[in-house]
């Protein structure tokens, strides 16, 4: 039986990996409903961020130390000068469902084959056909395996020779915009802990044929820059939509069916790493074991600027919605009423601070801490929140997918922004009537 590799492994991802993995294994032990605080489970995801601290990007730590400096300021400023009262104990929960949540979804690399999952190979095909595939297989794939699928498809694009321009752009813009719907991106994590009474049906209904709208966008818009003729592809065969298809139905099934009191980010938190580990002990629990300790020693301590990006903006969060109630008495609101022109203006907004280098989950956490959100409007912001993630990603310049193709294939964040701008805005102008749309129905 063939085994992993064997790598030597820095001593502060052999600390941080497993206390990761720790933080997951008690997350899933309180949607159990057993008896563990959730201190606990933030306390060993900040601990493991403070190991990775070193090994972050320069511009990773800038952001999480300016997310968490801001904070902790406010956190003091609304204790000291306005008397609030500070839950210190749980200083740190905030978006540690969020994490949880993206630990156990990387845990589907583990399912497939003895290497890890990955698409089936596919004959490359080149034009409007093989660029049309390229996105549809880096969305649908993208939607369960996130960024893991641009790497997937792209490493098998450079088979071929260098990827072009053109078929970056795809891989950007299949990943990104499966944000709209999709319930296992981080952007879906956030949004339901931020409205846990959204309703996330209306959100498919609306974010699928959007996502999919942005797919027709990206096509006609890159043929009309791009002679594609020469361009390879990807082709997409009906075996790889197996695993994605399966994925969702059981999340759906557990959902409606057999734990309808846990939310969709709880579900995926237990549901991947238990599909993960029942398709490995087919080939024996020493193999799976193997696995398991391969993947708390690598790809966790890898998910570094992830994992700090998110506890820092539920610092962020907590410490701006403290500190408005605190100096306002808790009268103040953004807007008096959230509707589609309120909607609208916000999703602008959070764009336009990706433009300047802002990630996403930024706009979204100060957005969220200004508002009171109450029925239905939460359904309208979980909207907004995933349309700016959507769009903002695809532009922003450091955007973790942006970063991560500059990190693999050379191509500059800024280079991909500005062939990216044109792509948003026809993408925002069909996100605003989504806007409308959804407003009025509810």
């Amino acid at each position: 039986m063939p085994t992993p590799d064997a790598t030597p492994t820095p001593l502060r991802h052999a600390l941080a990996g497993p206390l990761i993995l720790a933080g997951l294994g008690l997350q899933v032990l309180r949607l159990a409903g057993l008896p563990v605080a959730l201190p606990a489970v933030s306390l060993a995801f900040w601990l493991a961020t403070l190991l990775l601290w070193p090994d972050l990007r320069r511009g990773n730590r800038r952001q999480a130390t300016l997310l968490a400096g801001l904070g902790l300021g406010l956190l003091l400023v609304a204790a000291l000068a306005f008397d609030a009262e500070i839950a210190w104990a749980h200083l740190l929960d905030n978006n540690s469902y969020v994490v949880a949540m993206l630990v156990g979804v990387s845990f589907i690399g583990l399912i497939g084959t003895r290497r890890g999952h990955a698409p089936p190979p596919g004959s490359a095909i080149t034009g409007r056909r093989g660029t049309a595939g390229t996105w549809l297989g880096v969305h649908l794939l993208g939607a369960i395996l996130n960024l893991s699928t641009v790497f997937m498809v792209g490493d098998r694009l450079r088979r071929h020779g260098e990827l072009s321009l053109p078929q970056l752009l795809t891989l950007n813009r299949g990943l990104s915009s499966a944000a709209l719907w999709s319930p296992f991106f981080a952007s879906m994590g956030v949004v339901m802990t931020l409205a846990p009474e959204m309703d996330y049906t209306r959100i498919l209904l609306i974010g699928l044929p959007l996502g999919l709208a942005a797919g027709t966008l990206s096509l006609q818009d890159l043929s009309r820059r791009f002679d594609l003729d020469a361009v390879p592809g990807y082709s997409l065969s009906p075996r790889s939509l197996l695993m994605p298809v399966g994925m969702a139905a059981l999340v759906l099934g557990f959902h409606y069916g057999l734990t309808p009191g846990l939310s969709i980010v709880g579900i995926i938190t237990f549901l991947m790493p238990g599909v993960a580990l029942a398709s490995n002990l087919r080939h024996g629990p020493r193999w799976t074991l193997r696995r398991v300790r391969a993947h708390a020693l690598e790809r966790l301590p890898a998910m570094r600027g992830e994992i700090s990006l998110f506890l820092c903006a539920g610092l962020l969060t907590l410490g701006l919605s403290t500190f408005i109630d605190a100096a306002t008495g808790g009268q103040w609101r953004l807007f008096g009423h959230f509707g589609a022109p309120q909607a609208a203006l916000s999703f602008l907004a959070i764009v336009a601070s990706a433009i300047a280098g802002l990630h996403p989950i930024i706009g979204v956490s100060v957005l969220a801490s200004m508002l009171e959100l109450a029925g239905d409007r939460q359904t309208l912001f979980a909207f907004v929140a995933l349309a700016a993630w959507a769009v903002g990603t695809s532009v922003g310049p450091l955007s973790g997918i942006n970063l991560s193709l500059q990190g693999r294939y050379g191509i500059g964040g800024g280079r991909m922004m500005r062939h990216n701008l044109g792509y948003a805005a026809m993408l925002s102008t069909l996100v605003v009537a989504g806007i409308v749309l959804l407003d009025a129905w509810l």
